[in-house]
């Protein structure tokens, strides 16, 4: 049997209920994410699937169009469809409840799915329940109470005894609508239940992980082996060149963590173990009671773009991983040392570019304090002269010594390089693309890096001409970026086209033809346009 047609709700108001619905159920799920797993809130959950599922050209043209804000614009992107969908299923319910109630059941069916796949604790699954419960629950509620009241054939309210025209009604009532009251009602009821939830959660989540309450208030021990002093002139006394330490808030990062895992330094462990001999289980108070090595560390990421920001330098605190291989001693036949973190991402390091000399570290600290929550706390790793992909694993969970066969790291089953030492790159600091600088000597400048092989040599091409050698700033190590710096005396008003390229220290020169960054990084000439005022 069909509705009646003048017994149903406004096709606006349903669809807006329908929103409202699933919105309120998604607060409240956050506040109950928040008690129990935070990443398993469903909008959280579902975008750390779609990511995971990305194909890769999708990741990098995310990267490269958004840049650090990828995630935010995804988390935008689902919701948005999640608003379309919703109001449809509103506008269906208010004709067939059956339907709306099946379509928000399979939406929270979803997100528990994908909770599930990205947690493994049994309560992953809830907040997702309860999102789709409280949903269901509000929308037949809702819509029960959004249908006008039926009249009589002779245009009065049935069951009410009396004309709506009559003075106890008031100027705005019309049959078949509602009172703007009850509407207002209606609308804000949801809303404000939405607003609560996820402003109880994010109270929540942010009493569970303060920095008391993970454990990330404590002194750290000072450096058995502390880093060397940097040179005083490793850095370019010039306005917007970057500076050779990074601070803190504008160190690139670059991860799959839609939400930044919470981890308790008290409570954590990591086990060594696999192919060794004495497999062994550390605790952050063990970590911290080992004798610790600072070193100057300049990290990039495959993902970034010829010219591009994804490059930090920052002074790293922790236990050298040749150390922990010794003590736990490896099999014979092992090739790589599989690194896993929190937020469902792995990594493999080839064992001989741990047990090589070079400076890679378990990390606790970065810059004089343990490491910030969203830089790996409470411990990462760091393999100077590796791409992060391969080597940066964060809030680790687990290290193992295994073959490449056994375990396959994350991006390495998406397509990417299995092995990836950082390529050469110089970036064009000043002046900045398409700037205007006054006539005269002109300060070309910027940064280069080849890490675990040092710059030996940086040049500049200008409107095409021959390369011109720069002079580069203090070398302050192999693993290090390093300034540089070119003046030139202008030829004339109008555009100049400058390119510049590097040559590391085994006298290998950066290749001209530009690549993209997948599978192994970037190649290839920064060069940029600006013009000399007339």
């Amino acid at each position: 049997m069909r509705p009646d047609p003048a017994a149903l709700p406004p096709r606006w108001l349903a669809a807006a209920l329908g929103v409202l619905s699933t919105a309120a159920g998604l607060g409240v799920a956050h506040l109950v994410a928040a008690v129990t797993v935070p990443a398993a809130s469903p909008l959280l959950a579902v975008g750390s699937v779609a990511i995971d599922a990305a194909p890769t050209p999708v990741k990098e043209w995310a990267v490269r169009s958004f840049g650090t804000a990828d995630k935010p614009i995804l988390l935008g992107g689902i919701a948005a469809v999640l608003v379309l969908v919703t109001a449809v299923l509103g506008i269906v319910a208010s004709r067939r409840r059956w339907v709306g109630i099946v379509g928000l059941l399979a939406l929270g069916g979803i997100a528990g799915a994908a909770a599930a796949a990205r947690s493994p604790e049994i309560v992953a699954w809830l907040p997702a329940v309860v999102a789709a419960e409280v949903a269901v629950a509000l929308l037949v509620v809702l819509l029960r109470a959004a249908a006008p009241a039926p009249r009589s054939a002779a245009g009065v309210e049935s069951g009410s005894g009396r004309s709506p025209a009559t003075p106890l009604d008031g100027p705005h009532v019309r049959a078949g609508r509602l009172r703007p009251r009850r509407r207002g009602v209606l609308l804000g009821g949801p809303a404000l239940l939405a607003a609560v939830g996820v402003g109880g959660g994010t109270l929540v989540s942010q009493l569970r992980t303060s920095d008391a309450a993970v454990g990330r208030d404590q002194q750290l021990p000072q450096p058995a082996d502390p880093a060397q002093p940097l040179p005083d002139d490793v850095q370019i006394d010039l306005d917007g060149v970057t500076p050779f330490v990074t601070p803190l808030p504008d160190f690139y990062r670059v991860d799959i963590a839609l939400t930044t895992p919470r981890l308790d330094a008290s409570t954590w462990s990591l086990p060594i173990e696999g192919m060794v001999e004495r497999p062994l289980t550390l605790s952050y108070a063990d970590l911290l009671e080992r004798p610790l090595v600072e070193r100057w560390i300049t990290l990039s990421c495959v993902s970034n773009p010829i010219g591009g920001p994804y490059v930090s330098t920052g002074r790293w605190l922790g236990i050298p991983l040749a150390d922990l291989l010794d003590e736990v001693g490896v099999q014979p036949g092992a090739e790589q040392l599989f690194a896993e973190g929190a937020d469902g991402f792995s990594c493999s390091i080839p064992l001989e570019t741990v047990r090589d000399g070079r400076d890679a570290l378990l990390v606790v600290g970065i810059n004089g304090e343990q490491l910030p929550l969203e830089r790996g706390f409470p411990a990462r790793l760091v393999v100077p002269g590796l791409f992060g992909f391969v080597s940066a694993a964060k809030w680790l969970t687990g290290l193992r010594v295994s073959t490449y066969e056994e375990d396959v790291a994350y991006w390495t089953e998406r397509g990417w390089a299995t092995e990836a030492p950082v390529l050469t790159q110089t970036r064009i600091d000043v002046p900045s693309a398409l700037a205007s600088v006054p006539a005269g000597e002109v300060t070309i400048a910027g940064m280069a890096w080849a890490q675990h092989r040092g710059i030996e040599r940086v040049e500049v091409s200008i409107d095409g001409g021959d390369w011109q050698e720069a002079e580069l700033a203090a070398d302050a190590g192999p693993d290090l970026w390093r300034a540089w710096s070119h003046r030139w005396n202008s030829t004339g008003a109008g555009r100049h086209d400058v390119q510049v390229r590097s040559t590391d220290g085994t006298g290998e020169t950066q290749p001209e033809e530009r690549t993209e960054p997948f599978p192994d990084g970037a190649r290839g000439w920064h060069s940029i346009a600006f013009m000399v005022e007339g």
